[in-house]
């Protein structure tokens, strides 16, 4: 806990004024639309899921303020559990708001999470934002700065690792020797147009502001290959993931294999009956105990374990199916489920979209 409030310390010295998202709009109009589509505009108000699990973990203490309401202008009483979250705090619905990342001076690695540092403001002064343009421009409302630790640093803060009171690990991202950068190259890729509206500078290209995730259908195709082949009653799947972060970080998520073997539309086979996790080696998460018992919520968890598959790791998985006969046809589809089933039950989530599960990648064997 003494380096959380080392962290709140530091945010005390934020600048005595905010730049809420929608400020932002009046110069870049674009990006602030690419915002409002990402996971990063969500806030403790309006993602279900993180609220759920939040609450689940402590009703009177909000810790994942630090990086989920970053900005919130009463963060320490938050954390310490003197505040709830309030709807009708700017501070506190703008999610991971633009301020808040473009004003990470540098990232302080710690064993259980990073410790983003926030640049400081004199009195009286426009804030100075961090950002990756050569030669940027700047406004009424702030000045703006190149700064190469900035691009380097700015995702490991909140992306990098978290581990709770116990030191059990509830989620990693990143290894000991990446940076942001490779974060920057996938999840926000070039494209076309200026950062701002009046691109005095006639630039081109902007970096996304998306944050292009599992949440977009061709992006999450991009991560993992499937190849598949069979010999008598044996199949042979590799999954290879091409990801520089392991198939599984979020622990509230799962991913998964369906395989299917059909006889004129009909199945024969299946790799799992009821529950894809039947098929322990082909259902990657992560699983809790606490003193010996299995919990979901892994906030007070004693034990952590998960079953992945690490960056740019192959695996190769076997499995004994029947002979295959002229025009049957083998389906093998990687999904991912949002909220996997537990979960959402020991939250009580209502959004059941969260678990329906989303194709992540199918390919398909056909026998002639």
């Amino acid at each position: 806990m003494r380096i959380l409030y080392f962290f709140l310390l530091l945010i005390s010295l934020l600048f005595p004024k905010y730049l809420d998202n929608k400020s932002c709009k009046e110069c870049h109009e674009t990006i602030y639309n690419e915002f409002e589509e990402s996971m990063h505009s969500k806030s403790y108000f309006t993602d279900e899921l993180h609220r759920k699990v939040a609450n689940a973990s402590s009703t009177k203490k909000y810790e994942c303020a630090v990086c989920h309401m970053p900005m919130a202008d009463n963060l320490q009483d938050l954390v310490t559990g003197k505040a709830r979250p309030n709807k009708n705090n700017k501070t506190q619905t703008d999610g991971v708001a633009c301020y808040f990342c473009h004003t990470i001076a540098y990232v302080k690695k710690a064993h259980k999470f990073n410790i983003n540092i926030k640049s400081r403001q004199a009195k009286n002064y426009k804030p100075t934002l961090y950002g990756r343009l050569s030669n940027p421009d700047h406004n009424d409302k702030h000045s703006s700065v190149s700064n190469p630790i900035y691009g380097k640093e700015v995702c490991m803060g909140c992306h990098s690792h978290k581990l709770n009171d116990n030191n059990v690990t509830i989620f990693k991202a990143m290894g000991k020797n990446q940076n942001s950068l490779s974060c920057i190259k996938c999840h926000m890729p070039e494209v076309e147009g200026g950062a701002e509206k009046m691109d005095r500078r006639a630039r081109e290209h902007h970096a996304s502001h998306k944050f292009l995730g599992i949440h977009d259908a061709e992006f999450r195709k991009k991560g993992v290959d499937i190849n598949a082949t069979v010999e008598g009653k044996e199949l042979k799947i590799t999954l290879i993931n091409k990801m520089p972060h392991p198939l599984i970080i979020q622990p509230a998520r799962a991913k998964f294999l369906k395989i299917d073997v059909l006889r004129n539309k009909k199945s024969i086979w299946q790799n799992y009956m009821s529950k894809p996790s039947e098929d322990k080696k082909a259902y990657f998460a992560y699983s809790f105990k606490r003193d010996g018992k299995k919990i979901v919520v892994p906030s007070t968890a004693t034990e952590g374990s998960v079953h992945n598959l690490n960056a740019k790791e192959s695996k190769t998985l076997l499995y004994t199916i029947p002979i295959l006969k002229k025009g049957d046809k083998i389906e093998v589809s990687l999904y991912v489920q949002l909220a996997k089933s537990d979960c959402a039950k020991a939250i009580n989530l209502k959004n059941r979209k969260l678990l329906k599960p989303m194709l992540i990648k199918s390919v398909t064997i056909r026998v002639n």
